[in-house]
């Protein structure tokens, strides 16, 4: 299979060895530490992890040179998604690095190029993304936040919601309706806010594992200077699936995959039933190899993905069916996790999310990162373009439904 062949090269074995030696040397372990506890993370631990990547160049090493990159192919891309997640480092954050900074150099002007690339390479300005809304969710063509043209501004009026660390957000890049004629994705436009705008207030939203990492953001009569409208107004649309695109690159998630794969082995290992370790139980031993056959799948299907990239293809179908496989294995195994738990389970100590937690656990130690990564990653099957969607997707295309 070409996806083994290239997996095999020695360039690209070497670039993984590589990230993987850069890992082990230069992420801090107070960071690595909460990652692989599943405690929270600060704006200064991604901050931190993210200036790390910058001085070594690698922090938008996906970008063409041009722009600061360092041409990284689709391939190297993943490596390098992959082995940072196995290593323990806080996740990417994308909003800058992956959505608007390539939609900025792909379809702004020079302006915005010189005034937003440079802070979203150093992390110095950290982004937010403004797309769902109430109602208008896995539907984005449904959106109902207007920006109305007054002389050199756009007047914004609307909501949105499920809004990711906007609550350390400097600004928002979103899609907004500047017009209501023709097919619903004819008017749509791709704007750039700036969060200590006049009229945005950003609400926190607690999710279901207690965090605080979702946000509303209410838009009211928030003047937003018409330089800042990416492209041209009425296309929109076609940037954000573009933008789409590079999200749903990013959904297989190998590396946490094998992560968290590796967390559960550990686990069943540490837990004992009957004077002997789950690990050696029958039931868990075949569960255990049923989610590593579907990590083994998944991989399979990413390297295809990947060989067909490195040849010029570009992304199609098989970016919904990562997406697909990816979100429902990491649900998959967190669930695993949980059932481990069994009982001791059902206790949540939320206080165990914060580092230097001296209380005596309730059952395994480690628990609650375990018990919080399964609730957070309810979401997995949802955000990034709803399964349902994606599934609807495929069956149009290939069974022509």
């Amino acid at each position: 299979m070409l996806g083994i062949d290239l997996m095999r090269d020695p360039a690209i074995q070497a670039f993984r060895a590589d990230v993987q030696q850069f890992c082990a040397t230069h992420l801090p372990r107070d960071i690595r530490d909460k990652v692989l506890a599943g405690q929270h993370l600060v704006k200064s631990d991604y901050v931190r992890w993210q200036k790390i990547l910058f001085d070594k160049g690698w922090i938008v090493g996906h970008w063409p040179r041009p722009y600061g990159g360092q041409d990284w192919t689709p391939l190297q891309r993943a490596i390098f998604d992959d082995e940072t997640s196995k290593a323990g480092a806080p996740w990417l954050t994308p909003f800058g690095v992956c959505y608007a900074g390539p939609v900025i150099y792909t379809f702004g002007s020079q302006a915005q190029k010189d005034r937003y690339l440079p802070g979203i390479r150093s992390t110095d300005t950290w982004w937010c993304q403004g797309y769902s809304e109430p109602g208008a969710g896995s539907d984005l063509a449904n959106i109902k936040t207007r920006a109305v043209r007054d002389g050199d501004h756009y007047v914004v009026n609307g909501q949105k919601t499920w809004t990711t660390m906007a609550q350390w957000a400097d600004m928002m890049f979103t899609l907004v309706r500047t017009s209501s004629e023709g097919k619903p994705q004819n008017g749509i436009s791709f704007l750039l806010i700036d969060m200590k705008t006049p009229g945005v207030t950003v609400r926190p939203i607690i999710s279901i594992d207690k965090c605080h990492h979702l946000n509303e953001v209410f838009l009211d009569d928030v003047r937003v200077p018409a330089e800042n409208l990416v492209g041209e107004e009425g296309r929109g649309w076609t940037y954000a699936k573009f933008l789409l695109n590079n999200e749903r690159l990013l959904g297989a998630e190998v590396g946490k995959s094998t992560r968290l794969l590796q967390q559960l082995r550990r686990t069943l290992a540490d837990i004992r039933d009957g004077g002997r370790p789950l690990s050696d139980d029958p039931h868990w031993r075949r569960r255990l190899g049923e989610l590593r056959a579907r990590l083994l799948a998944l991989e399979a299907v990413c390297n295809e993905y990947l060989a067909a990239a490195e040849a010029g293809s570009t992304p199609g179908l098989e970016v919904s069916a990562l997406k697909i496989m990816g979100s429902e294995l990491i649900q998959g195994i967190t669930g695993a996790m949980v059932d481990a738990l069994a009982v001791k389970g059902l206790v949540y100590q939320t206080e165990g999310l914060e580092p230097g937690w001296q209380t005596p656990p309730v059952g395994l130690p480690g628990a609650p990162g375990m018990i919080r990564e399964h609730l957070h990653d309810r979401a997995t099957t949802i955000y990034g373009g709803a399964n349902e969607i994606q599934r609807n997707i495929l069956a149009k295309a290939v069974l022509g439904l």
